[in-house]
């Protein structure tokens, strides 16, 4: 144990963390420099593209430190995004210390507040890391100053390095062998182990990551998972190299992996506690907590003829991502389809593309939504998450939505246009804190509502790409909300309705009806869109009617000729309102998806 070390990289977006990741393995000789290719622990095309980390990874990197002595540096990989924070937590707890990247140019950025204060809550040694140091905006000495007002490091601390480059990997690597201390526990006591991810192998059923404190581990043992109490017999266990290298036992302080036959990921829930069901441990790790869906939106295939591929491609896709949540859903203008649960918008969109991408899908999803809680007059509470169940409005007592606290790091000159934006999106109570000369944070209370639909992209435009956003979930608070319904020639199109607050309904509406009047192709007959609240309309546009020239025949004579023919178009055109119904295209249900007019 006193030869191990477990430590994890945390940062902001596009700070380095997979760069630096790159270059441990390079060191530690993993990989040859023919098989090598960038974020070599990224394995998805969609994580190569975004530049992100969306499946955590994790790697066991040999090295013999200046003194001669041989280590085992587990690096516990993080997802870099604030969807999945409780992940992030998790990887945190099975670490003794942390390496806090931040970038020479951009500075100290939301998401790296945010992972900082994880870090700190779990106690860990955090060794900040000042990366990009060969780009020409570098400006090492205003980070230093930002690490030591925003975070309240010792900059002098912090190890200069050029990730891309591979200046100071060495100095880091001494860095963690030295500062980070070594795993406590004992392989005498009852197992004790923590899930921090899973992943799926189509032979061998769920791959479970975990770190072991207590106890050890070996082949033939029969481990009992505590959450739910089932017992699983271990066919293998082993570390992460760049593939899985099996071993005969992981003793406590061990980062590896456990196969035991479980059929799903969903049977392994992350931050459980595994133990021996002969020996259990007298009780679980700390900080497990089922992690629940926050936005939602329902999945319908472009064709109905699609359905059963869809509700396979689903299911293989839940096998490796336990966190969607889907149940079947069905609409009268989109025939059959899925409610699905996302922890955020971008697990959302990478859902939607993996879906599209890997499981050859085509596929449309409507409108995100939060869950909102409303107070009934009997007395009871009902929890809605899908507008189709909106209660009657003559039982409701009160409505309640869910709020966020969120973080904005911006420079001091777009002040101005992100305080209107918070405004905007009914955002309250500002707070503002000055990190570093020319750089500010604002803090503001914003419902979640307004947040999933287009608010990260108009924060970027606002800010000329230089602002950050972090968010946590607060609490819920009292709103006046309304059900907006959408009438297409005086048809509810039940896949466009949405639950809206009070003030935003008639901006709303107005938005919806001028892009559907976009995208719904001309009839023989007037169409009125109109958006409805309860049995008001409150906005409304019209789609005009193709207009054949029944005149053009004739050639002079009496004017009665000509009126005849046009009352005679207009009975026709009136009859074939009553029984004609609307075509809306798909790309209409996309394209109220759009904030803006492109």
């Amino acid at each position: 144990m006193n030869q191990t070390r477990n430590f994890s990289i945390i940062a902001h977006i596009d700070h380095g963390k997979s760069t630096l990741a790159d270059r441990f393995i390079q060191h530690a000789g993993l990989v040859t420099d023919r098989d090598f290719r960038d974020q070599v622990l990224d394995t998805m095309d969609l994580e190569r593209e975004r530049g992100i980390t969306i499946k955590s990874h994790t790697i066991t990197l040999p090295y013999t430190s200046r003194s001669r002595q041989v280590f085992e540096l587990n690096l516990i990989d993080t997802p870099g995004h604030v969807d999945f924070s409780y992940e992030v937590s998790r990887a945190l707890t099975s670490c003794e210390g942390v390496l806090l990247l931040v970038d020479a140019s951009q500075g100290v950025e939301a998401q790296t507040v945010a992972n900082a204060y994880l870090a700190m809550e779990q106690d860990l040694v955090i060794i900040p890391v000042i990366n990009k140091i060969d780009l020409p905006s570098a400006d090492v000495e205003r980070v230093k100053l930002e690490i030591d007002r925003e975070l309240g490091l010792d900059p002098e601390e912090a190890i200069l390095c050029s990730a891309k480059e591979g200046l100071g990997i060495e100095e880091i690597l001494e860095a963690i062998v030295e500062r980070i201390p070594p795993p406590k526990g004992s392989v005498d006591s009852p197992l004790s182990a923590i899930i921090f991810d899973a992943t799926y192998d189509p032979f061998r059923g769920a791959v479970i990551s975990c770190r072991v404190f207590d106890g050890r581990v070996k082949v033939g043992d029969t481990i009992r998972l505590m959450s739910n109490r089932t017992a699983y017999r271990v066919e293998e266990v082993g570390i992460f190299r760049l593939r899985r290298e099996p071993r005969h036992e992981l003793p406590a302080g061990a980062a590896g992996y456990i196969i035991c036959g479980i059929k799903t990921v969903s049977a392994t829930r992350i931050g459980d506690t595994i133990t021996l069901d002969a020996d259990p441990a007298a009780e679980p790790l700390p900080g497990f907590r089922r992690v629940k869906p926050v936005v939602f939106s329902s999945v319908y295939p472009i064709s109905s003829d699609d359905y059963h591929a869809l509700s396979e491609a689903l299911e293989k896709y839940v096998l490796n991502d336990a966190a969607l949540v889907y149940q079947k859903d069905s609409s009268a203008a989109m025939g059959q389809g899925f409610r699905c649960g996302f922890l955020g918008l971008l697990h959302l969109e990478i859902v939607q593309q993996r879906l599209e991408r890997e499981y050859d899908q085509a596929i449309i999803m409507t409108v995100p939504s939060v869950e909102y809680r409303f107070n009934l007059k009997g007395g009871s509470t009902l929890t809605v998450e899908n507008p189709q169940y909106y209660p009657d409005p003559s039982n409701i007592e009160s409505g309640e939505e869910p709020y966020i606290k969120a973080s904005i790091f911006t420079p001091e000159q777009y002040m101005g246009a992100v305080m209107q934006l918070c405004t905007e999106r009914r955002g309250v109570n500002p707070r503002f804190t000055y990190p570093a000369p020319g750089k500010m944070e604002i803090t503001f209370d914003i419902p979640l509502a307004e947040v999933i639909y287009d608010f990260y992209d108009r924060l970027k435009t606002v800010t000329r790409g230089y602002g950050s956003f972090d968010y946590e979930l607060t609490d819920y608070r009292e709103s006046q909300l309304l059900k907006l319904d959408i009438l297409v020639n005086g048809e509810k199109v039940d896949a466009l309705a949405s639950i809206v607050h009070q003030d935003r309904a008639r901006k709303m509406a107005v938005h919806l009806c001028e892009r559907l009047k976009e995208e719904i192709p001309r009839h023989q007959f007037k169409i009125a869109i109109q958006g409805a609240v309860g049995g008001k309309i409150i906005a409304r546009s019209t789609v005009n009617a193709f207009r054949k020239d029944v005149t053009a025949k004739l050639y002079g004579g009496d004017v009665t000729r000509k009126r005849k023919l046009l009352e005679k178009q207009k009975k026709g055109k009136k009859r074939m309102k009553m029984v004609g119904s609307v075509m809306i295209p798909q790309q209409a249900f996309v394209a109220v998806l759009k904030s803006d007019k492109d």
